[in-house]
């Protein structure tokens, strides 16, 4: 999956507010995301990142 900044993921588990889908901020080594419902910010390793996401919700346009 080509995963950029600004892309807008669905994750399989919900977080605690409710919400499941998140923003990528940074990518590489670690992701950090932020989530949409509570803009709660977390660092996650790239392969627990990639095995949580379920689909692409948004994906900003690439050049």
């Amino acid at each position: 999956m080509d995963l950029q900044v600004g892309d807008v993921v669905q994750m399989k588990k919900a977080h605690p507010c409710g919400s499941d889908q998140w923003l990528i901020l940074r990518r590489g080594m670690d992701f950090r995301i932020r989530c949409q419902g509570c803009e709660r910010e977390v660092w996650l390793p790239r392969p627990k990142f990639e095995k949580m996401i379920k689909k692409m919700v948004y994906q900003v346009p690439r050049d």
